[in-house]
């Protein structure tokens, strides 16, 4: 924990050392890999649910289908 701590400790020292302008930019470079990586993994959760929906791993149905399945 402590090495966790001292490497991102120096990866805030790196940022602090850049000129404010410098730091934006990378700020707004982070944060647009961040939605990226969000979406990628929406995109493999998707394509999960898809294989699971084709294989007959999920079914649909209401709330109601459901608690008439659990009282089977």
């Amino acid at each position: 924990m402590l090495e966790k701590t001292s490497i991102f400790q120096k990866a805030i020292d790196a940022v602090e050392a850049l000129d404010p302008e410098a730091q934006v930019l990378l700020v707004d470079i982070i944060s647009k890999r961040l939605k990226q990586q969000r979406r990628d993994e929406l995109l493999k959760e998707i394509a999960q649910a898809e294989n699971d929906y084709a294989q007959g791993n999920i079914r649909r149905g209401s709330m109601a289908d459901l608690m008439a399945e659990l009282d089977e």
